[in-house]
């Protein structure tokens, strides 16, 4: 056994070598789902900078959620590059591939990071609906250009302290000299279960970081859409609910399909889960979910709908 870092280990990452013939229709699924990604992020990190209607330095009832939503759009971007590009070479090869343990340290320092912002930019965009829907009057107050900003900057100073603690416990941990990651990246928990002693703090605190940055945002955000839905429902006229309501669609949508595989993932109990079961939905949150929420707020949101179609116009009519 080897303790700490004194001789690196240098960790197999099984991937999908177990599933053979699922490893090529996987790569060309991946692959498509990447670029999908990486140019719907794009899309709306371009659209919300460039587009006049979704970016003015004066606060509004909508602009500060498109100030989000670009950085959401960061996020995304850069939480499947971590991971993408490293899961498309394990396919191609029908081997298990190795992975340095600096190269594991990062990857998942990395997705940590990137994991706790986006749950803290989610809980953000919530209050930002609250304060339009339920507080129209102190909007202006509320969500200022320096509050949106303070909003952005801790959620990624907590999803660097979280990853700065959890890589700290987790890579001092003594490993067997080639231990086998059952998994396509270097994940929390399956690297966590392959040390061999002293991982009992590790999992307290993984534990707590779960309740911290998944349960506790997740509670602010039901809590905000209870408050909102009571408002709505104070509404006289079935138009006026039905058009704030959609103001609120996109992220609540996205809310779902966040925190609902997260939490399967992390919060279940370790007998009753199987190595295939999360691996497919790993493989969701960190491949579909980053494709579809470009989509869903493009389809979804007329603001960003017409911005696209202005900005097509703009570029196919224009000399």
């Amino acid at each position: 056994m080897i303790k700490g870092n004194q001789t690196l280990p240098e960790f197999i990452l099984l991937g999908f070598s177990d599933l053979r013939a699922l490893q090529g229709p996987l790569f060309w699924v991946v692959l498509l789902f990447y670029l999908v990604t990486l140019l719907g992020n794009s899309m709306i990190i371009l659209l919300t900078r460039a587009s006049p209607s979704l970016h003015l330095p004066i606060p509004s009832l909508h602009l500060p959620m498109y100030f989000f939503l670009r950085h959401l759009s960061v996020v995304e971007l850069l939480y499947t590059t971590d991971i993408v590009p490293r899961t498309l070479a394990d396919l191609a090869s029908p081997h298990p591939q190795a992975i340095s343990f600096q190269g594991c340290a990062a990857q998942m320092y990395i997705f940590i990071v990137l994991g706790i912002s986006e749950c803290c930019l989610l809980t953000a965009m919530a209050y930002d609906r609250y304060a339009a829907i339920c507080r129209p009057l102190h909007y202006s107050i509320l969500m200022s250009r320096r509050a949106c900003v303070a909003m952005v900057s801790i959620s990624w100073l907590m999803g660097i302290i979280t990853a700065t603690t959890h890589s700290s416990l987790i890579f001092t941990l003594p490993f067997p000299r080639h231990p086998i990651i059952p998994h396509f990246l270097c994940d929390i928990l399956p690297v966590l279960r392959l040390a061999s002693a002293g991982k009992h703090r590790s999992e307290i605190s993984v534990m707590t970081a779960t309740v911290v940055f998944i349960m506790v945002p997740f509670s602010l955000i039901v809590t905000s859409y209870v408050r909102i839905l009571g408002a709505i429902l104070a509404m006289a006229s079935t138009q006026s609910r039905r058009k704030v309501f959609s103001t609120c669609s996109s992220h609540l949508l996205v809310v779902c399909l966040f925190f609902g595989t997260t939490s399967i993932t992390y919060i279940q109990p370790q007998a009753g889960s199987s190595v295939t079961t999360n691996r497919i939905l790993s493989l969701f949150y960190t491949v579909v979910t980053p494709m579809l929420n470009p989509i869903i707020y493009t389809l979804r949101n007329k603001e960003v709908a017409g911005a696209l179609r202005h900005m097509v116009k703009r570029q196919v009519f224009s000399p």
